[in-house]
This record gives C-alpha cells, structure tokens and sequence, in this order.
C-alpha cells in the first residue's frame, strides 16, 4: 500500500464547519472563514454541495455541485472583490 505523504506539494481543501453565519474551510494548514455576507452564494445550499470542494491549483476552489469558483485571494480579502448586481 503506497501511501500519500502531506506536505508543500499537497493539495488539499476541505470545509470544516458550518454555522449559521458562514462556512470554515482549510485550506493546506490555514483555516478561514467565509461568512455568508460576503460569500452569499453559500447561504440556503445543502450541506453536501458545500461539502463537495476541489482545490484545482494553489489559488483556486471549485465546488462543482453549485458552479462556484473562487481564487485564494479573493477569500482571504473579501474587502478587495465586492459582489455586485447586474
């Protein structure tokens, strides 16, 4: 049995929690917080689409089940990428 060693070339995300206020997600070893003001597109899904997210590169997260995409940065800075209505 081979087994997968972690480290700086893993790639890995995966959500931690979710409360009523928004979702816990690790990402590598840093944890962060997305709440629901910032991200709304979380808010009122099933639980198993917010469960179900792929890190496709260091700066990128797709959850497939809902067609959300969102760079790193973009979670680390919410401030930076205002939502805005068209």
């Amino acid at each position: 049995m081979k087994l997968s060693r972690h480290g700086k070339g893993t790639l890995s995300a995966s959500v931690e929690n979710i409360t009523p206020f928004g979702i816990w997600i690790l990402i590598g070893n840093e944890e962060y917080f997305l709440s629901y003001k910032d991200f709304p597109m979380f808010l009122n899904k099933p639980i198993k689409n917010i469960l179900n997210v792929k890190q496709l590169n260091y700066n990128h997260l797709y959850w497939p089940d809902m067609d959300v995409d969102l760079e790193l940065d973009s979670i680390k800075n919410p401030q930076k990428y205002p939502l805005i209505a068209v």
